[in-house]
């Protein structure tokens, strides 16, 4: 998840999750702007310059795609910052969704901008947390080490089951997301949490044989 909140399916709940329109979704199908989406979710407001030199792009580029993203709701100018030469940017409030992919025609061009946002969230998610991994024991210390959590859990659960555990586990993050998004306590640093929970393609129902790769082939 990133800001309030994203995610690459239809919303969890709705007036809170905001689906991207088809303008929206074409608009952000580019790596750049997801890029840029992301660092202001994550590490917030920056100006063109700041977002070009953790990009690495040229501060025209960015300014280019941020207006791209300006024109459809999705970053805005946070006017609390910055002087009349230069302007900060800050992702817009509020979670967004985009729609499920088979909402849309195999092979349309509102399906593969879904696929491609999709992948470039999961790429970046991917990223930060093998960054972590790798480089965290040099960056942080015990109180932040000691918390960090890369937990796997296998279960066996029906759909409904699946159901309710997604929704207990999203009652709980947006209790935080409204405790401390907006309002930082002292000391605080950009913290990622990632919750992903789906059924395992190569799987059966209990009932059922195991399925493996060669089986599907």
């Amino acid at each position: 998840m990133t800001d309030d909140a994203t995610t690459s399916s239809s919303p969890q709940h709705p007036g809170r999750d905001a689906v991207l329109s088809t303008s929206a979704m074409r608009a952000l199908a580019h790596p750049l702007r997801l890029r840029i989406l992301d660092e202001l979710s994550a590490y917030g407001p920056m100006t063109a310059s700041g977002l070009a030199a953790r990009v690495g792009e040229s501060s025209g580029v960015l300014s280019y795609h941020l207006r791209q993203l300006e024109k459809h709701g999705l970053v805005r100018e946070d006017k609390s910052l910055g002087t009349a030469r230069e302007r900060w940017w800050e992702r817009r409030p509020g979670s967004i969704a985009t729609p499920e992919p088979r909402e849309f025609p195999a092979g349309s061009a509102e399906r593969l901008a879904t696929l491609l946002i999709t992948d470039e969230w999961m790429r970046a998610r991917e990223a930060n947390l093998r960054e972590f991994l790798s480089e965290g024991d040099a960056v942080f210390g015990p109180e932040w080490l000691d918390v960090a959590s890369t937990d796997t859990i296998n279960l066996r659960l029906t759909s409904d089951q699946l159901h309710q555990i997604v929704l207990d586990i999203d009652t709980v993050l947006w209790k935080y997301i409204d405790a401390y998004k907006r309002t930082p306590s002292p000391g605080a640093l950009p913290v990622q949490l990632h919750i992903n929970a789906f059924p395992l393609v190569c799987g059966a129902s209990t009932e059922a044989p195991l399925r493996t790769p060669k089986d599907r082939s």
